[in-house]
């Protein structure tokens, strides 16, 4: 009896906790713990992060986010091979072991600008979650919920976004006492905007690092949502 009363208690105490934030509150809440400073609006500096993938070599980023001054550069090392990937301004440079390719030559190496793109809005995402959370075309549940996952509590924001920014629905998962980020989770939708449940993926987030005064995830592990299937890590090592 005593077992099912504390199951209750605890039951009922993080049902209040979720009605007591709102989902705005929640976010800012976030924000302050990550970016206390403010800072990621001004964002401009360097890291390093390095990619573990089964049965394959790591894989060593430079990457360079300078927000205001819309640049951003990640020069990736994996085996003998370096590519480099360079937005400055809206204008793509690309590199393949340290020499400047034109159009046809990154075509050749299966570079392009479109790829330079990509890795820039998913490490300046990736990065400045949960600031861009602000971002328009982000559309933030209203209510707060509650969710356990891997045995811990935790206050939870749905997220989807705009059509032209993308379809996914993601989940964020935050600590009840401090607000830190610790598990964000994806699911693919189809055509009526519905998840898919056996799509997408979660991220567990372990250990932090502060890069320019904003306290960033050091080790990202990424898992399969559908059979728990390892799929890889990224460590933030260095800036």
């Amino acid at each position: 009896m005593k077992l099912v009363f504390a199951f209750l208690c605890l039951c009922f105490s993080s049902i209040s906790l979720a009605q007591k934030i709102t989902a705005d509150q929640l976010l800012e809440k976030t924000i302050a713990y990550h970016d206390p400073e403010g800072k990621w609006t001004s964002f401009n500096d360097s890291f390093v992060v390095e990619m573990t993938t089964p049965n394959a070599p790591v894989r060593r980023s430079d990457i360079t986010i300078n927000l205001k001054g819309e640049f951003f550069s990640v020069n990736a090392k994996r085996d003998t091979i370096t590519t480099n990937y360079t937005v400055d301004k809206g204008e793509c440079k690309m590199a393949y072991n340290g020499v400047a390719l034109d159009s046809l030559q990154a075509v050749e190496k299966k570079m392009s600008c479109e790829r330079a793109e990509l890795y820039k809005n998913y490490y300046t995402y990736l990065y400045g979650l949960p600031m861009k959370l602000k971002d328009p075309g982000t559309n933030i549940s209203e209510t707060v919920e509650t969710k356990t996952f891997k045995g811990k509590d935790y206050l939870v924001l749905k997220v989807s976004y705009d059509e032209a920014v993308g379809s996914d629905v993601w989940y964020f998962y935050f600590d009840p006492k401090t607000y830190a980020m610790e598990v964000y989770q994806f699911f693919r939708s189809d055509e009526d905007g519905n998840e898919k449940p056996d799509t997408g993926e979660y991220i567990l987030l372990t250990e932090e690092a502060t890069v320019s005064g904003i306290k960033m995830p050091k080790v990202r592990a990424w898992y399969y949502n559908k059979d728990d299937k390892y799929l890889g890590t990224d460590t933030l090592v260095g800036n």
